[in-house]
Formats: structure tokens, C-alpha cells, sequence
């Protein structure tokens, strides 16, 4: 793996577009000025200035304003983009599943994803109503590639399949949130030794919970699926043990 003290995790440094190439390679301002914006924000969080998102991106403060008009469109142009890429990558996960190819690229190349991740997690700390439609897209979105996934055969059914990604999205931004809270990084702007840190603690569970299953019996669902259909009344039902 690359070392945590390159430039591609710190402020200042060339952004990835979201294409996965580096953004100086994308030669439209507006696109320059967008991946410059995810990562500022992703490093230093939506207080970023636009004047340090200019310098970033090489250009004026007076350009940024000239495509974007105010920093709240530019932050909504990167939560459009930023929403996308992540809806293309889990469907390029779903088709390279379905296919049968192997995940070893997937998993080396995680941390190039760094600054989704950075920025998805100042979006929940943000915890505006930018930040609260940000996640409710990412909901939203979760839904359609699960989706997808069962319909490729390699998710298995839910009877409640948007009950069931909304659970599973915010379990993961939880978990993500409390990794950075509990065991702040020494350096917050060094988004790729954040990313495998939280990978190195959260990808062996994660992936034996997702592919093995946790209990080795159904029956605590069945019980909960005859309580749903048919609960008792509230006089029958069993009382809570006292405390202590």
C-alpha cells in the first residue's frame, strides 16, 4: 500500500476526479474547481474557504463565484458528483461479483477512495440540512444497487429491501463516525491513513458478517416475524425483568 504521508491525502495536493484519474488531467474549470472542492472539504470541512478552494484548483476566487455563484451550489454540485461516483462504484462492485472476478484490485485500490470517504464523514458531522439530504440520497441510493444485487444473483432477497439498505448504510456511516470520534487521527487533513485504519479495524467483520451470517439459527427472526404478524396485547405481554 502507498504510504499514509503522500500528497494525495492532504489539502493542497492534486484531487482525484471522480473518473479516477487526477483532476489536472481534466482540462474544464468547473470540473477542476469541483474535485478541488471535495477534497478541501473532505480534509478541512464545509467551513473550507473558497479562496483556498481556488488556490487549490489554480484558479481566482472570482472564477469559483463565476461558475458557481455561491459556495452552497458549488458544495451541491460536489454532493451530486460525489453521490454518482459512489452509486458507480457499488454497481461496478455488483457486476464484478456477478461476474465471478476477484476483489483483491478492490480492496488495494481503497484508499484512492479517501476523499469520499473524508467528505462523507464531515457531512455527518456537519449535521446541516445540506448534510442531512446528502445522506438521504446516499439512502435512497443504496436501495436501487441492493437492488440490483439481489436481481444479479449475488444478494440474497430482503422482505424489506429499502428497510434493509437504509439499516445497513447508516450502521456503516455510524461505525465510520464513531471510529474518528473515539480514535481521532493525529493528523485529521491525512484522509488515506483514516481510511485504512478504519478498513485494518471494520473489513474482517464486515466481510464475515456479510458472507457467513452472525447467528447459527433463524429462530430469534421467526419469533420476531410471529410477534409483528400477531403481537400479544399489551396484558399478556411479557413484562421487561427489574432492573438490578
Amino acid at each position: 500500500m502507498r504510504s499514509a504521508s503522500g500528497a494525495e491525502g492532504r489539502a493542497g495536493a492534486t484531487p482525484p476526479s471522480g473518473n479516477g484519474v487526477p483532476a489536472d488531467a481534466d482540462r474544464t474549470a468547473r470540473a477542476r474547481i469541483r474535485d478541488a472542492a471535495v477534497h478541501r472539504f473532505a480534509v478541512e470541512g464545509f467551513g473550507a474557504s473558497v479562496r483556498a478552494i481556488a488556490a487549490d484548483a489554480g484558479v481566482s476566487a472570482g472564477l469559483v463565484m463565476h461558475h458557481f455563484g455561491s459556495k452552497d451550489k458549488l458544495r451541491a454540485e460536489c454532493d451530486a458528483h460525489l453521490l454518482a461516483t459512489i452509486r458507480r462504484l457499488k454497481r461496478e462492485n455488483v457486476a464484478d461479483a456477478a461476474a465471478g472476478q476477484s476483489f483483491f484490485h478492490k480492496f488495494a485500490a481503497a484508499e484512492e477512495n479517501a476523499p469520499i470517504v473524508g467528505y462523507v464523514l464531515r457531512s455527518m458531522q456537519d449535521g446541516s440540512a445540506l448534510a442531512r439530504e446528502f445522506i438521504d440520497h446516499m439512502v435512497a441510493d443504496s436501495v436501487d444497487y441492493t437492488r440490483d444485487g439481489v436481481a444479479a444473483g449475488v444478494i440474497v432477497p430482503s422482505r424489506d429491501e429499502a428497510a434493509r439498505a437504509r439499516y445497513l448504510t447508516l450502521s456503516a456511516l455510524g461505525a465510520l463516525l464513531l471510529e474518528v470520534t473515539l480514535s481521532p487521527p493525529s493528523d485529521p487533513s491525512d484522509l488515506v491513513t483514516i481510511v485504512r485504519d478504519y478498513l485494518a479495524n471494520s473489513y474482517l467483520p464486515m466481510m464475515e458478517l456479510f458472507s457467513e451470517g452472525f447467528l447459527t439459527s433463524r429462530r430469534m427472526l421467526d419469533d420476531y416475524l410471529l410477534y409483528v404478524s400477531d403481537p400479544p396485547p399489551p396484558d399478556e405481554a411479557v413484562p421487561a425483568p427489574a432492573p438490578g
